[in-house]
């Protein structure tokens, strides 16, 4: 069977199927961003100490997505050239979920979570190129900010639940002999019955184009050896487009905003809201339920605003529409440190989740129509180091920050934060490569 030659163009449903895959992977993250420094601190670990012992995340990131993009374009196989990736990263997604809120110390603990990050990122780099492959030029704005719409709808899905528990009758305060709440235990279960079946869902309703003759041909005559995908990743570095260069800089300033933010924004709304610094103290847990209730709010935000950004993205370019988004993350930052009301925390996570939404579409949207298509999967990657040496650079300074520069308190890190954001608006507005003025008409199926 032939590929096509032009990709056919899906209806909204079958886009919706094939990335419904992105709402397990993307629970999975919100699990991470709302539970692990919690669950880091009942185990015993100190505020300054959290950015290291959540390193797994950007330190998995930068090893396994470029090699896993680089092999994927490599890869011909029956069941597909990104599929193989899907299943063996869900897997270990699962395994990771399972055993996570079983953690009976610090090293545990670290030891799953390194465990999660390489199931989550072996499956994430090779679902951008699957969207990038199988969907035609015309489509990829509402290919990838579906993406953003699943990834609110999962994040919010996984922030709610603890707190839909506790309504249904939970003890907020019931914990195992390790401090961990049960409401934990029992949410990350359902993550990873959500991680294996919606991936598993995708890519059964909505298998991967079959190979051109040609693609098959390119495959065959290179190398699979490990140092050839290195300097195949050497390569596409040296080669890499304007545009994406001009991308780190908005990475770096992102990235690490957002990183600083999932990282201490517990502990700014436990002393803001309820007064308290200690980890196993109710207002802590109170703390940790309205964080999720607060991420629930901001993705369900992110989830309407991803759909909105379509044509908004299509008429004025993805780049301009980021731009606004981070402005309003940036102010949304700034203003929630001050906030003492739970009510009101809910304004300023409004601007939360409009940048967010755009994070994790537009930035994609302007990368796809800038690299070469034979090479989506290890540009991917790429562009997933830009987003992780910003994490790791963040794991390494901010121990030494925290109570030399912001004296200890994660209130002035959310204002670090949202600077940052608004330095990564300004700096987007150069990437006018990625400013569409017009797209070729779309091909017909």
């Amino acid at each position: 069977m032939r590929h096509p030659d032009s990709k056919p163009r899906l209806s909204l449903p079958r886009i919706l199927e094939m990335n419904l895959g992105f709402l397990g992977l993307q629970f999975s993250f919100g699990l991470q961003q709302g539970n692990m420094a919690p669950i880091y601190s009942y185990l015993g670990a100190s505020e300054a100490t959290l950015p290291l012992l959540l390193l797994a995340g950007p330190a998995t990131g930068l090893i396994v997505q470029p090699l896993i993009g680089a092999m994927s374009d490599r890869t011909d196989s029956r069941f597909g050239r990104r599929t193989p990736y899907f299943v063996a990263g869900a897997v270990l997604c699962m395994l990771g979920l399972l055993f996570m809120p079983f953690s009976a110390s610090i090293v545990m603990a670290v030891s799953l979570l390194w465990l999660l990050d390489a199931g989550n990122n072996i499956t994430m780099e090779p679902y951008r190129a699957y969207v990038s492959d199988r969907l035609d030029e015309s489509q990829h704005e509402i290919g990838f900010l579906t993406q953003s719409a699943f990834t609110g709808l999962a994040q919010m899905l996984a922030f709610l639940t603890p707190s839909l528990l506790v309504a249904a009758g939970m003890n907020a305060d019931w914990v195992d002999a390790h401090n961990i709440p049960y409401t934990t235990r029992i949410v990350f279960l359902i993550g990873a019955v959500l991680s294996i079946c919606t991936i598993l869902w995708s890519i059964l309703r909505v298998p991967e184009l079959p190979l051109t003759i040609a693609q098959k041909a390119a495959i065959a005559g290179k190398q699979k050896t490990f140092g050839a995908t290195i300097v195949e990743i050497g390569s596409a570095i040296r080669d890499m487009p304007p545009a994406m260069r001009k991308l780190g800089l908005m990475s770096l300033f992102q990235w690490y905003g957002m990183w600083a933010y999932w990282s201490y924004v517990v502990y700014a709304i436990g002393r803001a809201v309820y007064g308290t610094t200690s980890a196993t103290a109710s207002g802590f847990h109170q703390a940790v339920l309205t964080n999720g209730e607060m991420a629930a709010f901001y993705n369900g935000i992110a989830f309407v605003a991803a759909f909105a950004m379509v044509p908004l993205a299509k008429r004025i370019g993805a780049g301009v529409v980021h731009a606004l988004c981070l402005a309003c993350a940036g102010i949304g930052m700034l203003w929630l440190p001050h906030v003492s009301d739970k009510a009101l925390l809910f304004v300023p996570a409004i601007g939360i989740g409009v940048g967010w939404a755009s994070i994790m579409g537009n930035p994609y949207v302007i990368l796809a129509g800038t690299i070469p298509p034979e090479r989506t999967g290890v540009y991917m990657g790429i562009f997933n180091m830009m987003i992780v040496l910003p994490m790791m650079l963040f794991a390494l300074t901010m121990p030494f920050l925290y109570d030399r520069l912001l004296g200890g308190d994660p209130r002035r890190v959310l204002m670090l934060a949202g600077v940052l954001m608004l330095l990564a608006a300004a700096s987007v507005l150069a990437v006018r490569e990625g400013r569409v003025a017009g797209r070729a008409p779309a091909r017909p199926a």
